[in-house]
């Protein structure tokens, strides 16, 4: 068939020909010459019946190439045994036909999905079989590719023989999802479920990396999920949101809950306001019930769904994918462990350079920290040889993982480094710490913080509201504050100076700024207070306590930045470093201040909560304040 990619909507007697277009699946199977490139619809709508029919001619096939994107349920033609007869070759690998094409009796074309399309119409890669699924015709004759649309559209359009198993299961879906009956040549009557995949149960560790995503998703944005534990995770952890729209490649059941509770409404998307757009989705029953003509849905195919002009133009677009390896300067591998291929890349950098060119958006790339229950470290000095990079180092921007994340887009590969590590599992920080010294990514003056790089828990973050309606978080200090903490040090004013360290000071010395910066939040804690900024958190004020063990009482001190004194910060900070102290089981605090620093005493004599004494010797005030 000669498709000319025109839709034949007003043909009247389409009823007539679509008569002479049925075909038994069998029969249908046997168009299917040796040597053909056949084409197998996406997803859960793969075409069954058709699929097994053609595995069952294996006998009187050859050299047949197998051309898909991610296909569920069975593959009976990936078999070792039937290499010579089909031969995989996938856009992005699943489960069912990984194991043969990592014994090499397969293959795998790495491609951006947008350019996928683009391929097929060229003749690049021409088709010479297109196995699909849709639902029976309408009044017009048209019928819709139902849940799975994507790149199916293109290679229906471009097939030299279109095979069309047709469904009444199938749901019909809206948007862009529409063939003619005579843009097809064969139809193979059907009536069988679709295939379902039941969403992946989180885990504590899958459900911590959500939180942590969910946590840079803001109200009105518009998401993009990508597939798997992690990104089903950061749905569950999405009931708190307002106004989030949907522009993704494919979804989940997940989405049901979103909509029906009203986090999903689409009406601050840039574009398409209130649908929401996909190309296809995998789930069981209760979706397919759900999307069949629903005006909410706007299915349409992956040249429009993952080109990023397109992604780029929706304002706060914020793209969720997943990785399986990530080195110390940011390079992402998705698709391969080591020369294992795995995956595939997917939509990963239509959505991330999309979503990084969007106002306000947010490109973000999650994976646990570890592998191979907690043996192997996921974060890693280099990647594993073999491996390849699907995001590059210079498209990359948050990394995730349980741990927290790492913005490292415009970051310095020392910087980034030290990101990795904070957010990497414990057991294997130190190590990462020395392999970064050892490849000259981080300085060598950071051998002295090997075994001290810590992460505070979330759960000492809090915030104040000034009266002037200024919003300050306080979280702990992270191991990638050390510029801003000079940047706070080198902007206070030498009074001040003297005020913190009692002595006069020009310069911060690295090892002065490392000891701040390295804590182990148990008996070292340090509290930043900040403000958000386009390049990241500006420190405008730090409290922190050392304790002595043998007295378990800390010595507590603070510094704040000169325009914001006199606010309250430091009466809060000492106030909240009380709260953590005690619940730590710390009985008291001692601190000395200068006879000239009359707020600082102010604070502590009036605002401690706590039983102060004090003793003056040489303008110094010496405290110990006991908690009650």
């Amino acid at each position: 068939m000669t498709n000319t990619g025109k839709k034949k909507c007003f043909d009247q007697n389409w009823k007539k020909k679509y008569e002479m277009m049925i075909l038994s699946a069998d029969k249908a199977a046997r168009k299917i010459k040796p040597g053909n490139r056949v084409f197998i619809g996406t997803g859960c709508a793969q075409p069954q019946e058709m699929v097994q029919a053609m595995a069952e001619r294996a006998n009187d096939l050859a050299d047949i190439e197998i051309i898909h994107l991610l296909t569920f349920g069975g593959a009976p033609y990936a078999k070792e045994h039937l290499a010579d007869k089909f031969r995989v070759n996938s856009f992005f690998i699943a489960e069912n036909v990984r194991e043969v094409i990592q014994k090499g009796y397969g293959d795998y074309s790495p491609m951006f999905l947008s350019d996928i399309p683009r391929l097929l119409s060229s003749s690049q890669l021409p088709i010479d079989v297109a196995l699909i699924q849709v639902s029976p015709p309408d009044s017009r004759g048209m019928c819709s590719l139902g849940i799975s649309v994507d790149i199916v559209n293109s290679a229906a359009e471009n097939a030299a023989l279109v095979i069309a198993e047709v469904n009444p299961q199938m749901p019909r879906t809206l948007g862009d999802s529409m063939l003619h009956v005579n843009d097809m040549d064969i139809l193979v009557p059907v009536d069988r479920p679709l295939l379902e995949e039941i969403p992946p149960e989180t885990t504590d560790v899958t459900r911590q990396i959500g939180q942590h995503v969910a946590s840079l998703v803001e109200n009105g944005s518009t998401v993009e999920f990508g597939i798997g534990r992690i990104p089903q995770a950061v749905m569950e952890c999405l009931g708190d949101k307002k106004n989030l729209g949907i522009h993704t490649e494919m979804f989940t059941d997940s989405i049901i809950d979103l909509i029906e509770s009203g986090v999903v409404t689409g009406n601050r998307k840039t574009s398409d306001k209130g649908k929401v757009v996909a190309s296809f989705c995998v789930g069981t029953q209760k979706l397919y019930d759900y999307i069949d003509e629903n005006p909410v849905f706007s299915f349409r195919p992956t040249e429009y769904v993952n080109d990023p002009f397109v992604i780029s133009r929706q304002k706060n677009m914020v793209a969720i994918n997943v990785a399986l390896e990530v080195d110390l300067t940011g390079q992402v591998c998705a698709d391969s462990v080591g020369t294992k291929f795995f995956s595939g890349i997917g939509g990963q950098v239509d959505f991330n350079r999309g979503a990084a060119r969007s106002e306000n958006g947010k490109a973000i790339i999650a994976l646990p920290s570890t592998a191979k229950d907690g043996e192997i470290s996921r974060i890693t000095a280099c990647l594993t040889p073999g491996s390849g990079v699907v995001t590059t180092r210079g498209d990359v921007h948050y990394i995730v993982t349980e741990y927290g994340v790492a913005y490292l887009h415009g970051k310095s590969i020392q910087e980034r480094a030290l990101a990795l590590i904070s957010i990497a599992h414990p057991n294997f920080r130190e190590q990462l710490l020395k392999d970064a010294i050892e490849s000259k990514f981080i300085s060598q003056d950071h051998v002295d913080v090997e075994g001290k790089i810590h992460v505070g828990p979330p759960e000492m973050t809090t915030h104040l509201l000034l009266d002037d309606g200024t919003n300050i978080k306080f979280r702990p200090i992270h191991p990638t504050d050390e510029h801003r903490i000079k940047d706070l040090f080198y902007a206070l004013s030498q009074q001040t100076i003297y005020y913190r360290f009692l002595k006069e000071m020009t310069s911060f010395p690295q090892k002065q700024i490392q000891d701040f910066i390295y804590v182990d939040h148990r008996n070292e804690v340090a509290i930043v207070a900040t403000l958000p900024e386009a390049s990241g958190d500006e420190i405008i004020a730090v409290g922190r306590y050392y304790l002595n063990q043998k007295t378990n009482r800390a010595e507590v001190a603070f510094t704040v930045r000169d325009q914001w004194q006199d606010r309250g910060i430091g009466k809060f900070l000492l106030k909240y470093l009380h709260t953590i102290a005690k619940r730590s089981g710390i009985s008291g605090f001692t601190a000395e201040v200068t006879n000239a620093n009359k707020a600082m005493l102010r604070v502590f004599n009036s605002h401690s909560g706590c039983q102060v004494k004090s003793k003056l010797s040489d303008n110094i005030f010496s405290f110990e304040l006991d908690f009650e």
